[in-house]
């Protein structure tokens, strides 16, 4: 393996495959967290979780075809991969997984892997085919790397919620971690996509996250409806300039809409500010667990 900004790098599914089997060969517990790239301080939070949770902490670093719809532009994702492995090594990641496109999915791939009733809503809605391209390549990452535990961010609370899906169904024996959201000093939940924002885009999409807060304050305040409390999102974003693509309240696990806040809940949200959609959410109602395993 080559070595990139102090970083040990795997470039083969053969190569990471038998590096993980010899890290974890002395007993050694591994922690995985997949990632696309364009690393920021919020995939640290996630690497230092993984590293509470294990012995050593693989990353893979791919940007994944199949998860970007027709419209969307796959060669425009930014890559950034020496500074990205100085972040890793920084963060003191034993091993990058870093596979073209063709090594992940060569000549003749066919599999699609889909967890039905997850994706269909909400961001699936507005983009089909993007949780199956994630959940493709998910069980590929989880099956190279066997690692005791996966960390994926919060923020992407239905992605979070499809791949702890994927991984119980199939009898996966990787443990499923949820990382709370890294957020800047202004509100503002850490992004790839916010460099995308000029700086009064950025100043008015503050509105995203005090909206969540305010809906979480009235919710501890004892509102229970949900209708008022999505009204209340969406007003704040609105009056900031924020176009909506959907506000809801969901089961937690589940994602199907609540009326009532009588079970662990999350306010889900996505908004553009300018070109980039800006995804956010809050946790609301009884307490839900940070080990995304756990969703049913």
């Amino acid at each position: 393996m080559q070595t990139v900004q102090g970083v040990a790098v795997a470039r083969t599914c053969a190569e990471f495959s038998a590096w993980c089997r010899s890290f974890r060969a002395g007993g050694r517990t591994l922690g995985l967290v997949p990632t696309m790239g364009a690393l920021h301080q919020g995939h640290a939070t996630l690497m230092r979780m993984a590293a509470q949770h294990a012995d050593g902490v693989a990353v893979s670093i791919f940007v994944n075809p199949k998860q970007f719809g027709p419209a969307e532009d796959f060669g425009r994702y930014p890559r950034q991969f020496e500074g990205d492995c100085a972040l890793c090594a920084a963060a003191g990641v034993a091993v990058v997984f870093a596979p073209a496109v063709e090594e992940l999915y060569p000549a003749g791939f066919q599999t699609r892997v889909e967890v039905e009733q997850l994706q269909a809503r909400w961001e699936g809605q507005s983009r089909p085919g993007h949780f199956a391209g994630v959940a493709t390549v998910g069980i590929k990452l989880l099956n190279l790397a066997l690692a005791d535990v996966a960390v994926f961010g919060e923020k992407d609370w239905q992605q979070l919620a499809i791949v702890a899906r994927m991984a119980r169904d199939l009898g996966h024996p990787t443990r499923i971690l949820g990382a709370p959201i890294a957020r800047d000093p202004d509100g503002l939940a850490q992004s790839s996509r916010n460099a995308y924002l000029s700086a009064d885009e950025r100043s008015r999409a503050r509105a995203i996250s005090a909206g969540l807060r305010a809906v979480a304050r009235a919710a501890a305040d004892g509102q229970r409806a949900t209708a008022p409390l999505v009204a209340q999102l969406r007003a704040h974003i609105e009056a900031a300039g924020g176009r909506i693509d959907y506000a809801t309240i969901v089961d937690a696990a589940t994602l199907e809409h609540l009326d009532c806040l009588d079970r662990p809940a999350r306010a889900l949200v996505a908004a553009w500010f300018g070109a980039p959609k800006l995804l956010d959410n809050w946790a609301l109602g009884p307490s839900d667990s940070a080990d995304a395993g756990n969703m049913r």
